[in-house]
């Protein structure tokens, strides 16, 4: 990969009504699983948070499992198997043995799809820095929903992700058994002079540390929750054809 000097910019133009009907969405739902008196409702709002592809859904989708309706109990078990998020693996394990007999047959599908999930050969191996807040204004649970994004949307891109404090030695064995390529990324969160912000991928070899470059993408118009929650999965496909992401060693 040729070394990459300057950064790649992708505006964001989504108007701002449209990235702030984003951020309610899963609030939104959430609700109508949590209070809503028809279970028809609530069976939906399971269903639809499945399909966000957000981190948020799981605690949501794991409550639902509680709901005393087994169609709704049914429902966020779908909804956890189509949210493909691992967190949602221990709950659904802790309601195998539903008194109701679909339940238990939802929450069984649920879980090995997850764990077909988790066990697909990986494409590329990522080391994840931990976010960087270079605003210095950003609340603490928003940088830790942002890092929780980009380590979900780098998983559905195909990434294993690396321990935290993996040696060198022990990234270099994991990379020659699974036969993929190796990538250190550091996310990094800037204002931008127009009141929006910026996310910054600097992407280096891994476990070598060679730089390779940065992709940042930018938008404004919304709330800091808003902007980045379209700005991450926007970055990652700008990183992904950037850089080439692939399992080629």
């Amino acid at each position: 990969m040729q070394l990459l000097s300057s950064a790649l910019v992708l505006l964001l133009l989504a108007p701002c009504a449209a990235l702030a009907q984003g951020d309610s969405r899963i609030a939104f739902l959430g609700k109508q699983l949590q209070k809503s008196k028809d279970p028809r409702s609530r069976s939906q709002a399971a269903l639809v948070l499945g399909a966000t592809e957000d981190p948020e859904a799981v605690p949501l989708l794991c409550n639902g499992l509680k709901d005393e309706s087994e169609l709704v109990r049914a429902a966020a078990a779908k909804g956890l198997a189509k949210l493909l998020e691992p967190d949602g693996l221990d709950c659904l394990q802790a309601h195998k043995a539903d008194a109701d007999a679909s339940v238990q047959a939802a929450v069984r599908e649920a879980v090995g799809a997850l764990k077909e999930y988790q066990s697909r050969p990986p494409r590329f191996y990522v080391h994840l820095e931990a976010v960087k807040d270079r605003t210095g204004k950003l609340p603490a649970d928003l940088v830790k929903a942002t890092e929780a994004r980009l380590r979900s949307r780098l998983m559905r891109s195909g990434a294993q992700l690396a321990p935290a404090k993996e040696t060198k030695a022990a990234a270099k064995g994991t990379l020659k058994k699974l036969r993929v390529r190796g990538y250190r990324i550091t996310p990094e969160l800037h204002a931008t002079d127009g009141g929006g912000l910026r996310v910054a991928l600097v992407c280096l070899t891994y476990p070598d540390l060679s730089l390779m470059g940065q992709v940042e993408v930018n938008a404004a118009g919304a709330q800091p929750g808003d902007l980045l929650k379209a700005l991450v999965p926007r970055a990652v496909e700008e990183a992904a054809e950037t850089f080439e992401w692939s399992s080629e060693t």
